[in-house]
């Protein structure tokens, strides 16, 4: 397994000793080109998106024979991409999540794309928001184009909470009283009363660590510091959170324990914390939903965000066309179309009002308390060079948290004794 993140940890700095070998070019190719672009999703909806704005430029460029969108699983997105780019078939185009984004953007994998940006037709670079082009830049230039900024959010079976004889989470959040002491209770009752799941983090499966940061961000924790060097697992506010999870799911059932799934957008649970891209889901829902910001923790009301970004893999034959192409795609007009699903960094866009047009599921008022909002206070998910090895590390360490009796501040205590020797690198 050592050998194997190492591996996948390693493949993106082939791709840096790689990049200057051919592609890159500042001419976009006349001769026929065919464009793969790696996503997470295989949404139809958002497959379907996609394929309309690609016919659309290629309608313009008749070089372009093809462009294809590669969904790959999202359990095992970037370690798929980074195989394929350590073995030579890297796509044209990839779609980068937050948590592996410092070893993109520093790796000198990716193309530069301000330049073309500035000079593309009617793009208006200077709409973009400042703030959530940060993670992707380097030495003043932007190397990947964040695509979906969206703010995580708490999606409610109405029905089901109802059934639990529960007051509704909208009440609670309008007197005032949407936290996590009561969420947690709702999500029990749910559970004790229904059968069914109360909460279930979407995507964590006692896997993916980094969405718990949807909760333990209330209590003002982190999993490390700010400049990434200092362990935050034994602190304090992160013992307290994880306490807090931790008797939720075993002593309370509030959230479904190990290998125990539940899918909210089925029925099956009382709420799930996920973001608006899944709304999509819910179109043909047999029950009553609702949206809601993040309940508020004992540091008060907070958003945390996922980010995704596109970027041009340097060392394709095609980046420039491939970088025309993403900049057709995240002009002001497309921006629109997929804001429906992906939270554009635009700030004409991130209003309710305009967000509204392209998400008829949602209403003006949830888009603006938790996207809008999200976006302007929000903290992205937990990020950090060598993120393969550094999120195996610390999967593997909370394992033992997992149980019923466990030690928390002793389990945490070394995740930090783990993790420290990496967070130095």
């Amino acid at each position: 397994m050592r050998k194997k993140l190492a591996a996948v940890s390693a493949a993106v700095a082939l791709l840096a000793g790689a990049a200057g070998c051919g592609g890159g070019t500042d001419k976009v190719n006349d001769g026929p080109v065919s464009l793969r672009m790696t996503i997470w999703s295989s949404n139809e909806a958002h497959l379907t998106l996609f394929k309309q704005i690609a016919d659309a430029y290629r309608a313009e460029h008749p070089n372009v024979e093809a462009i294809t969108f590669d969904s790959l699983p999202l359990e095992s997105y970037t370690t798929t991409l980074t195989t394929q780019i350590a073995g030579g078939k890297a796509p044209d185009l990839a779609w980068i999540f937050e948590n592996s984004a410092p070893d993109f953007v520093s790796s000198g994998a990716l193309l530069p794309l301000d330049e073309t940006l500035k000079k593309a037709e009617g793009y208006e670079y200077g709409d973009l928001a400042p703030a959530p082009l940060k993670l992707w830049q380097r030495d003043g230039h932007l190397y990947a184009y964040p695509f979906s900024n969206s703010p995580f959010g708490i999606f409610v079976n109405k029905d089901l909470v109802g059934q639990a004889g529960r007051e509704s989470p909208a009440k609670l959040a309008a007197d005032g009283k949407w936290d996590w002491t009561a969420a947690l209770d709702t999500a029990a009752a749910v559970n004790a009363k229904t059968g069914k799941a109360g909460l279930v983090v979407r995507d964590w499966d006692y896997k993916a660590w980094d969405n718990l940061s949807t909760i333990w961000t209330g209590w003002g924790a982190q999993s490390w510091s700010e400049d990434g060097k200092t362990c935050g697992f034994d602190k304090p506010e992160m013992v307290e959170a994880m306490t807090v999870l931790h008797k939720a799911i075993f002593t309370d059932k509030a959230l479904p324990g190990p290998g125990a799934g539940a899918d909210f957008f089925t029925g099956e649970a009382g709420m799930t914390i996920t973001q608006i891209s899944r709304a999509a889901l819910l179109k043909d829902a047999k029950f009553a939903w609702d949206l809601l910001p993040l309940p508020t923790g004992p540091k008060g009301s907070y958003a945390v965000i996922g980010q995704g970004g596109v970027g041009v893999l340097k060392r394709s034959p095609n980046a420039a066309v491939a970088a025309d192409f993403l900049a057709f795609l995240t002009n002001p007009a497309n921006s629109a179309k997929l804001a429906q699903f992906f939270p554009p960094p635009r700030t004409s866009l991130l209003n309710a009002g305009t967000l509204a047009k392209t998400n008829p599921l949602l209403t003006p008022e949830q888009l603006q308390r938790v996207v809008v909002d999200g976006i302007a206070t929000g903290v992205v998910k937990p990020n950090h060079t060598g993120q393969a090895e550094l999120s195996q590390a610390v999967r593997a360490a909370l394992d033992p948290l997992w149980q019923p009796g466990a030690d928390v501040p002793s389990v945490l205590g070394k995740v930090c004794q783990t993790i420290t020797p990496l967070l130095g690198k």
